[in-house]
């Protein structure tokens, strides 16, 4: 009689949970809000939120910290992207959607890196143009919003055909939201009246919506998740 040993199948390790990862959107909003606010409390009288963009913080003795946050707040983005492609794949949206949402995070930390020009009189009222400048409007900046904007639109999609149609139909307001209050702070930057006066409120109002989307889309892919 021959006896044959037959080895139990080693079982595949179970894949990795995103969970941790999405945490990671819901505390970047938070963070970068808290960090601008605070920062734009603590400069003088010549900075105002009302007319300056977030970006100009960055500028001055104090620039670290607005840099900082920036490039924080960008890591945790990217974090971010990898748990939410975890968490969408398979299904509509797990490829693009992620992506989109990464270049959102990698322009935060551009953003952080190349430091803008100086803005509607401040710090300075010459406005001299820098590379560094251009990078961070034309490389990182725009490219950014532009991103933020269409993974709105991606997710609208994605979500309907998944079967949550209020998050579809919340990241469609959304997206239109975010563009025309983007439209907005960039006329308003560019000194166009009647945008120019309130072009950093316009421009806050933005990005809230912005943030405020992507912390209900950590929200629900850890839901859907558990």
């Amino acid at each position: 009689m021959t006896l044959t040993a037959v080895a139990a199948a080693t079982p595949e390790p179970p894949p990795p949970r995103p969970g941790r990862l999405l945490v990671a959107g819901l505390i970047a909003g938070p963070l970068f809000t808290t960090g601008y606010l605070m920062e734009g409390a603590l400069r003088g009288h010549e900075y105002s939120a009302l007319r300056h963009p977030v970006s100009s913080l960055a500028l001055g003795r104090q620039g670290w910290q607005q840099i900082a946050t920036f490039v924080v707040c960008g890591l945790l983005v990217v974090l971010f992207s990898i748990g939410l492609r975890r968490a969408l794949r398979p299904g509509p949206g797990a490829l693009a959607l992620p992506l989109l949402v990464a270049v959102w995070g990698v322009g935060l930390v551009g953003a952080g890196v190349f430091v803008t020009d100086p803005v509607a009189g401040y710090p300075t009222a010459t406005t001299p143009v820098t590379w560094h400048g251009r990078l961070h409007d034309l490389a990182f900046s725009l490219p950014g919003f532009a991103a933020l904007s269409l993974a709105m639109l991606t997710a609208s999609v994605a979500f309907a055909r998944r079967r949550s149609r209020w998050f579809a139909l919340y990241s469609a307001l959304s997206a239109v939201a975010f563009a025309v209050l983007f439209a907005f702070a960039t006329m308003g930057f560019a000194g166009l009246d009647p945008w120019s006066p309130v072009a950093g409120l316009w421009q806050r109002l933005c990005v809230s919506v912005g943030w405020l989307w992507l912390a209900l889309l950590a929200a629900q892919c850890r839901r859907v998740n558990r």
